[in-house]
Parts: C-alpha cells; sequence; structure tokens
C-alpha cells in the first residue's frame, strides 16, 4: 500500500474534501498525510473575487507543492481549477458530483421573488449578480467574501437580506439550516465544474494515476468536461459572468448523451444570453456552444468584463 500526501487549502469546506477523499484512501489500505497550503485567494479577503480577477489564485501554491515533491496530490474543487492547466498537471480523478445548483439563503424570506425592494443581496460572483439582476432589476448587490461560516454569519447578523452560496458546499458542510431555495439551472445556470472535486497530480505520474482510477466518476468527467470546454471556448475563469450546466441525458446509450446549458451575462443583467445543446462529445459540444455565444454577442460582453473601466458593486 502506498504513501500519499494530499495538498489543501485550509478553509472548513477545503478540508471536509481532503479529508473525504482521505478516508477514501485509507479505506484502500494507503497511508495518507495532509498538507494546508495558504493560497493567493486565501491571502485577499477585502476584495471581491472578481476584481482580483488572477486565473489559479485558489490552486497556484498548491501546483508549486506539487512540482516540488512536498505533495503526491491535490484536492480542488473543480471550478476553481483553471481551464488550461500547465503541462506539468493532469486531472487523474473527478468524483461524484454534489448538485451544482446555487442556493438562496435567507433569515427573513423564503425566495428571491419574495425579497422587497432593493433588498440588499450578497454576493462577490459576477455570474450569481447579472443572473439576479436580470430577475429583480431593483436589488442591491453587494460583495461577500470569506467562508461559509463567515458568509452565513454575516447573513444572519442582518449585513444582507439574502446571500447567494453553492448548494454543493452547504450540503458537504452540513450548514443547510438557511437554505430557502435551491435555484433551477434554469433560473440561475451554475458555474462550470460546480459541485465537483477534481483531484491534481505531477503529469505522467502513472503509480498516482492508477492508486486515484477508482475515484473517477464517469459522469461528472463528462459533464465538467464539456462544462470546462465551454469556460476554455469563452477564455473565462471561475469570476466572470459565464454560466455552464451539463447533464448526461440517455445514460443507456455509450459515452451517455449530454444536455449543455450555458451563459454569458452582462453583470448590470441587461442583457443575458442563453444557449442550450445537445450532443455526444463532451468537448466538442462545449467549445460549440461557447462559439455559438461569441458569435451572438457574448465576445462584446466579455470584452467590457475584462476591460479596466468595469466597476464593482461597493460594500454595504
Amino acid at each position: 500500500m502506498a504513501r500519499l500526501r494530499i495538498g489543501s487549502r485550509g478553509s472548513q469546506l477545503a478540508l471536509w474534501q481532503a479529508h473525504h477523499i482521505s478516508d477514501l484512501l485509507r479505506a484502500q489500505g494507503h497511508t495518507v498525510e495532509l498538507e494546508i497550503i495558504k493560497t493567493t485567494g486565501d491571502k485577499i479577503t477585502d476584495v471581491a473575487l472578481a476584481k482580483v480577477g488572477t486565473k489559479g489564485m485558489f490552486t497556484k501554491e498548491i501546483e508549486e507543492a506539487l512540482v516540488e515533491n512536498r505533495v503526491d496530490l491535490a484536492v480542488h474543487s473543480l471550478k476553481d481549477l483553471p481551464t488550461e492547466l500547465a503541462s506539468d498537471f493532469e486531472i487523474a480523478a473527478i468524483t461524484p458530483r454534489e448538485n451544482p445548483r446555487d442556493v438562496f439563503c435567507s433569515v427573513k424570506f423564503p425566495s428571491i421573488e419574495a425579497l422587497p425592494q432593493r433588498a440588499n443581496v450578497g454576493t462577490s460572483s459576477l455570474r450569481r449578480q447579472a443572473q439576479l439582476k436580470a430577475l429583480r432589476p431593483d436589488l442591491q448587490i453587494h460583495p461577500l467574501r470569506g467562508n461559509v461560516d463567515t458568509r452565513l454569519r454575516k447573513l444572519e447578523s442582518g449585513d444582507y437580506d439574502a446571500i447567494i452560496l453553492a448548494a454543493a458546499g452547504l450540503n458537504r458542510l452540513g450548514k443547510t439550516q438557511l437554505v430557502r431555495q435551491v435555484i433551477s439551472a434554469d433560473v440561475m445556470t451554475p458555474a462550470a465544474g460546480q459541485g465537483a472535486l477534481g483531484i491534481e497530480i505531477r503529469n505522467g505520474d502513472t503509480a498516482t494515476r492508477a492508486l486515484l482510477a477508482f475515484l473517477d466518476d464517469a459522469a461528472a468527467r463528462a459533464t465538467t468536461t464539456c462544462e470546462r470546454a465551454l469556460l476554455n471556448k469563452l477564455g473565462g475563469g471561475c469570476q466572470v459572468p459565464i454560466g455552464a450546466f451539463a447533464e448526461v441525458i440517455f445514460p443507456e446509450v455509450k459515452g451517455g448523451h449530454i444536455r449543455l446549458n450555458a451563459l454569458v451575462a452582462h453583470p448590470d443583467g441587461t442583457k443575458v444570453l442563453r444557449e442550450t445543446r445537445e450532443g455526444d462529445d463532451p468537448v466538442r459540444l462545449g467549445e460549440a456552444v461557447g462559439e455559438t455565444l461569441l458569435r451572438r454577442g457574448g465576445d462584446v460582453i466579455l470584452e467590457e468584463v475584462y476591460g479596466e473601466g468595469f466597476a464593482l458593486p461597493q460594500q454595504p
């Protein structure tokens, strides 16, 4: 049996994910050690993520530990991993996916529709902001950073009327008490890879890849590959107003058949482009949908978002 060293961020959710993988590996008879690594994204806590705009901000330091052979594998929220990995790395496994949808959390209100006019809603995601503003242009969207506990505490203390979070993180941590509404992917398209864990290793490390093969889920691999192909085609990271939600339909067909719902939106919600298509090849499907969205005006929206002049919402 092998001795495996896992690199992980130190947040509560990241540690849950790392321990989850550790338990599965130990059940196979392996010895597992955990190294906690602080990333750029963990160090910058007072600025909205979209304003920072650094690709790999939650992964760079962990990848350095892989290169330096301090760890053998890294456990990531897949949506934090850049769509184009450096040639030094590969994704050895993508685990069965948690619910990829977003959820509406509130102390007082049961749904987005029930919020009063000009209610304060917390999210640092331009993707969520854009879709909220398209639904409710009156809402006041404010930045929200910090770990899950911090975000929920700010909600409970009355800083916000509601906040939007990923269902997966709350489900994994068992912190669903303030979830009032699971938002349909047709209403709020999730981030590419949301709800999935990606296990990253050094490229060509065949021994570790073989040990992790049992963790790889075919449906999660197919759907997230499709979503990440779309994101890559659009040139986006995890903090831009791009949504992607793929599902395997007709799973009895060899390799499955995938339906992809995708979105590019202006952060103020005034322009929302949606595209739905089906196909059998995850990469080709993602790239084709991305190309269509760019042709329909997504290129103009994204150019404006990437431009220096884009203004983020102010802290309440």
